[in-house]
């Protein structure tokens, strides 16, 4: 009789216990949140017509990685389609809205990486692929490598049956009198590239776009995709694409998207940085972002910001610049859209 009491008792318990799903925490923590590039934003420079556009694309994009992620969706399609939109836009420099070169050509990075696997792709230089974000995800799964570049990227899109479109497409005319105005304070100055670019970045909005979220299997993701620098040159490539400074995820801490002055961003490596802080020192992700963003980029002369979200759900939307296009929704639907530095 004992014996059987036990039985059922020990039932009981287990059949109690299982009732409460093992990852409800995970359920409720969910999130994403994205943005639209980091630099010098004066809302009087702002018109409110403008300012309108921005709030809805923004929305557009984070709203449509909510909605995957609220239906149980992975974060890479969360980030993967968010970005899509913004790359779509001619408000960003990503994609349609993508700053020239100084040779009046477009070029094109993107990154992507999964925090599950550690799995990353990435494009540089492309001139034809619609949406780089994409193609940078089969770079990560249908490739062995985790960087192409140039023809030889669209060579791979182009045998994986991405959308191609001819380089015009990307050509806006905001972006032609933005290179014009670079050429302007470069010949009239008499002063060095670099020295025209710093100036011109310093008025001039970044448009670098991105993603992270944190989806209901606990599994992190990041995605990055970018024009590059206004007026660059020699086929400069900056930290967007390269996994770990302006793209970075791991289910162990957080996952990044950067914006900002690349060149800064990749010598301080500062995706994976901002995780190691989290992994090795137990900062939390608002400290870690604080501490790369503010005591390690900005002390080299470097501007810029994250976005980040850890593996319970927090989320931080760090810069030293007077703003950045950003936006997240919580897992209880709660939608947050911010340009300028609180």
């Amino acid at each position: 009789m004992l014996n059987k009491l036990i039985c059922f008792f020990t039932l009981f318990f287990f059949s109690c216990t299982e009732s409460v799903p093992l990852n409800s925490k995970k359920d409720l923590n969910y999130g994403i949140v994205i943005h639209g590039g980091a630099g010098t934003m004066n809302k009087k420079d702002m018109t409110p017509e403008k300012e309108k556009q921005y709030r809805e694309a923004l929305e557009e994009s984070v709203t449509l990685g909510y909605k995957i992620l609220k239906e149980g969706g992975t974060s890479q399609e969360a980030v993967e389609h968010s970005i899509r939109v913004m790359e779509n836009s001619p408000l960003f420099n990503a994609g349609k809205g993508a700053v020239l070169t100084a040779e009046k050509t477009i070029e094109l990075d993107a990154a992507f990486m999964n925090g599950k696997d550690l799995n990353a792709g990435a494009v540089a230089s492309v001139k034809t692929i619609k949406n780089p974000i994409t193609a940078a995800i089969k770079v990560m799964e249908e490739s062995p490598h985790v960087l192409l570049s140039s023809r030889g990227a669209e060579k791979f899109a182009k045998e994986k049956d991405l959308e191609i479109v001819d380089p015009s497409y990307f050509f806006t005319e905001r972006r032609v009198n933005d290179l014009e105005k670079i050429k302007n304070i470069e010949s009239s100055a008499n002063r060095s590239t670099k020295q025209a670019d710093k100036e011109f970045l310093t008025m001039q909005r970044y448009g670098t776009v991105g993603a992270v979220a944190l989806d209901k299997h606990g599994n992190l993701a990041a995605g990055t995709s970018t024009g590059g620098m206004a007026n660059k040159k020699w086929n400069r490539i900056g930290d967007v694409p390269i996994i770990g400074a302006g793209t970075y995820a791991n289910n162990s801490t957080c996952a990044i998207s950067a914006t900002g002055w690349g060149e800064f961003f990749i010598r301080n490596v500062v995706g994976h940085d901002i995780s190691a802080l989290m992994e090795y020192k137990n900062y939390s992700i608002e400290e870690a972002a604080r501490i790369v963003i503010h005591d390690k980029v900005a002390k080299l002369g470097g501007d810029g910001g994250v976005i980040g979200i850890d593996r319970e759900g927090n989320v931080v939307m760090e810069m030293n610049t007077s703003g950045m296009y950003r936006a997240h929704i919580n897992s209880e639907g709660e939608l947050s859209i911010e340009i300028y530095k609180n």
